[in-house]
């Protein structure tokens, strides 16, 4: 008999949802970033669980502080990789009978700090003793259901964006868990956006407003897993023009002889959005981003064949379902 080790994530989302009763009218599928429901005039409550665990999420320098803030931001970058905004937050907490009372007074301070920051509260939750620190967040944000984005609205010959540079967090995690020894700043830099990453608040309630994204995801399971995701829900493949790596990971890259592209694309931790723009809405969306903010890069199309690679100069280079994916070891 299989064990959860020998499966995988995905696979457990699998045979849980096998198992479950579909309910009527169900707005956002089984397998979008968040669900949602109804709530009248035109409005929808968007709602999104997740988990942080310490011996699994939480990397050595990390504080229960910044631990408890990312808890939250995992959260809010699911809602507005939907087009929905924050407005309330409920956590289980599970702590170890011996942890430290300066723990949970940070862990309570960084989970208000996550969710003040995009706008939201901390209304509630639970307690309860556990073997290792958990920090389970469930967030409610509200949407029209017009402006809600989904997975599967790409179509060929949509522009395929990012809303930043990646392979930031990957480096970050390669200093901490290797003990590389890079230039100071670079150091800070890399290690920041493991610590401190930001979900695309303003970028994504900019392209539901202005109905520009056909089809929209979060890319913490790395930009390749995300590809994948896209093209299956959409039914599309993805032809891209350029890997979107970030000039810090570049030099990073150079310094211990490593791929910048693969880290880039098959990290992880990394709370940006990966939308399908429709061609004709490209300025507008671009332009919207940009008065919020933040930053729209083009780096390829939706295509009609279903593959997924990257142009080069001397050709194709397909680009592999590789990133995060819990109990794969």
């Amino acid at each position: 008999m299989s064990v959860a080790g020998d499966l995988g994530e995905r696979k457990i989302i699998e045979i849980i949802i096998e198992k479950l009763e579909k309910m009527p009218g169900m707005i956002l599928p089984f397998w979008d970033d968040a669900s949602a429901v109804e709530i009248g005039g035109g409005n929808v409550a968007v709602i999104k669980t997740d988990m942080l665990v310490g011996k699994v999420d939480v990397p050595p320098g990390m504080t229960p502080w910044h631990a408890a803030r990312k808890a939250v931001v995992m959260n809010v970058s699911d809602l507005v990789a939907k087009g929905a905004k924050p407005i309330a937050l409920l956590a289980s907490l599970g702590f170890p009978s011996d942890y430290k009372t300066t723990g949970i007074e940070q862990v309570g301070l960084g989970l208000n700090a996550g969710a003040r920051e995009y706008g939201a509260y901390v209304i509630g939750g639970d307690t309860s003793e556990a073997s290792d620190l958990i920090i389970s967040c469930m967030m409610f944000g509200v949407c029209r259901k017009k402006e809600l984005i989904f997975r599967s609205g790409a179509k060929p010959g949509d522009i395929l964006a990012v809303t930043n540079w990646f392979g930031k967090t990957a480096a970050g995690l390669k200093i901490i868990l290797e003990g590389l020894s890079v230039p100071e700043q670079l150091e800070k830099e890399l290690t920041r956006s493991v610590f401190m990453p930001k979900a695309r608040l303003k970028e994504g309630l900019s392209l539901a407003n202005s109905r520009t994204a056909s089809a929209a995801i979060d890319s913490s399971d790395g930009l390749a897993l995300c590809l994948h995701e896209l093209s299956k829900r959409s039914n599309v493949g993805f032809s891209l023009d350029v890997v979107p790596v970030a000039p810090e990971v570049k030099r990073f890259a150079k310094l211990f002889r490593l791929d910048s592209r693969e880290l880039a694309l098959y990290g992880g931790e990394e709370y940006e959005l990966v939308v399908t723009i429709k061609p004709g809405k490209w300025r507008l969306a671009k332009q919207v981003v940009k008065n919020a903010g933040g930053n729209l890069i083009k780096i390829g199309y939706a295509t009609e064949e279903r593959r997924i690679v990257l142009k080069t100069r001397k050709g194709e280079i397909p680009i592999d379902a590789l990133g995060w994916e819990h109990f794969k070891r």
